[in-house]
């Protein structure tokens, strides 16, 4: 975390840590000058955090000095609040190493297993070292575009909107964190370095009405050696659509499709066609994973949208 600290209650914060005994991820609540949005935030995140504080401590770190922010945060006993005045690194010493860092923008809502879906991503993480950061979002999941809350996905987009990194990865990235726009940054070849990301299908940032048991899920097969594998298959078996009306001719298929696109601009008009997003940073479609964007239509049909280099990037000889 980098900043000068100006409001840190270091009697609370030690009173916390000491209480801390199998830490997982410090819960850490980005806010600037919205008081409303932040308390919105927090009291999502309290109602589900209170029965595993001590694994996940909660942070709200503030940049700039909106007075209202800094009033909200401090009126809470379960947090500590900081803030953030210039780029210095701080320096703290504490009892234990928290595993990784979890980062919440100020305007968001959290589902019943939140917390559940993070520890048992964390493991996870700390198997496979190909992952950068694990992502409680999916931008392409709105209830249209979704069916099963259990499946887990990576990409090589990082989502934002509620992740989490380990402490080795937050070490490498700390010293050049920039001041804003830290989302596109992390998108980034130069930063992320080639590594990947872990998505839902269905967002863990609201209450969708079901509470997925990820402890018990067997999640090996993101790993990185297997789920190419996994998904190479899963795309081979889709049928193949090809020129205009995409939209309706993946209605009138049974089973999963796929449709290829040439080029940035011909991925645009397909992404059109269906609603989902169009957008590409540093040559990577927002969701995709080797150049594929998946999504259902209607669900519970998975819709592939296949790169010109997909299949190569995939090990798919022939279909």
């Amino acid at each position: 975390m980098k900043a000068l600290v100006q409001d840190l209650q270091l009697k609370g914060l030690q009173r916390r840590m000491n209480k801390i005994q199998t830490p997982v991820a410090a819960v850490v609540v980005m806010a600037c000058n919205r008081a409303d949005y932040l308390e919105r935030t927090i009291k999502s995140i309290l109602k589900y955090q209170n029965a595993v504080a001590s694994k996940f401590p909660l942070f709200v770190s503030q940049d700039g000095s909106d007075p209202q922010v800094r009033k909200k945060a401090l009126s809470y006993d379960q947090l500590t609040h900081m803030q953030h005045l210039d780029s210095k690194l701080v320096q703290t010493e504490r009892p234990g190493e928290l595993i990784a860092y979890y980062k919440i923008a100020h305007d968001m809502e959290i589902a019943p297993d939140f917390f559940d879906y993070f520890e048992a991503a964390a493991a996870l993480m700390e198997k496979d070292k190909t992952i950068m950061a694990v992502s409680s979002w999916n931008d392409n999941g709105q209830k249209q575009f979704v069916h099963d809350p259990e499946i887990l996905y990576r990409s090589d987009f990082f989502p934002g909107l509620g992740w989490m990194l380990t402490k080795p990865t937050w070490n490498e990235l700390s010293p050049k964190w920039p001041k804003a726009y830290w989302d596109d940054w992390l998108r980034l070849q130069e930063n992320h370095k080639g590594r990947q990301f872990i998505r839902p299908e269905v967002c863990r940032t609201y209450n969708f009405g079901e509470h997925v048991d990820w402890k018990s899920k067997d999640l090996s097969y993101l790993m990185e050696d297997k789920y190419i594998k996994l998904f190479a298959e899963i795309l081979k078996n889709a049928k193949p659509i090809n020129g205009a009306d995409a939209v309706l001719k993946a209605s009138n298929v049974q089973g999963d499709v796929r449709v290829h696109y040439e080029d940035q601009p011909d991925f645009e008009r397909i992404a059109r066609q269906f609603g989902v997003f169009q957008e590409w940073k540093d040559g990577v479609p927002r969701t995709a994973y080797k150049g594929v964007v998946v999504f259902r239509y209607p669900p519970p049909r998975r819709v592939f949208l296949v790169g010109p280099k997909s299949f190569e990037l995939l090990g798919i000889k022939s279909v």
